[in-house]
């Protein structure tokens, strides 16, 4: 099978440690691609929305809502995935499922009931919600669950995340 020049198969980057690399060159291009990609609709119905008036307006910062609520729901996601990995191979006990496993499913529920409250309240909820995802990802990071770059792409993604949302409520 042929060898792509494209993927680099140095095994210190394939596991997240690039010592010394620039924060946001440590991060692997196809997660700061799909990364920032997932970050257009937030600046997009945020700022947007600040243009538009009545139910147009409403319109926009439910539809910012209900994708902070899935976006949120995917960050829950990946502490799913790491949770059952380390359960998977022994490395963890019960007590430590649980604790990951109730990581992984409040943003969800979080996200969900943002859908069901006003925008008032549903708009700094989410932004609360994302800034206590970003301390979990973090110290997840500093106990060495998650490659040192997915922390740096938590923050640059966050602080645009968390700016959006609060620029639509206010």
């Amino acid at each position: 099978m042929p060898q792509h020049s494209s993927i680099n198969r140095n095994p210190a980057s394939a596991s997240g440690s690039r010592e010394g690399a620039p924060f946001f060159t440590s991060i692997p291009v196809p997660a700061r691609w799909f990364g920032l990609s997932g970050a257009i609709p937030f600046v997009g119905l945020s700022i947007g929305g600040a243009f538009l008036s009545g139910a147009h307006q409403s319109l926009a910062y439910f539809t910012l809502v209900a994708y902070g609520a899935v976006i949120l729901s995917f960050l829950g996601g990946v502490h799913w995935g790491r949770a059952i990995k380390a359960f998977d191979q022994g490395a963890v006990a019960d007590k430590f499922l649980w604790v990951a496993l109730g990581i992984s499913v409040v943003p969800s529920l979080i996200g969900w009931l943002t859908l069901l409250v006003p925008l008032a309240i549903g708009l700094p909820v989410l932004a609360a919600s994302f800034a206590a995802m970003l301390l979990i990802d973090l110290q997840t990071v500093k106990s060495e669950q998650f490659p040192s770059w997915y922390g740096n792409l938590r923050v640059i993604l966050s602080v645009i995340v968390i700016a959006s949302l609060l620029f639509a409520w206010l």
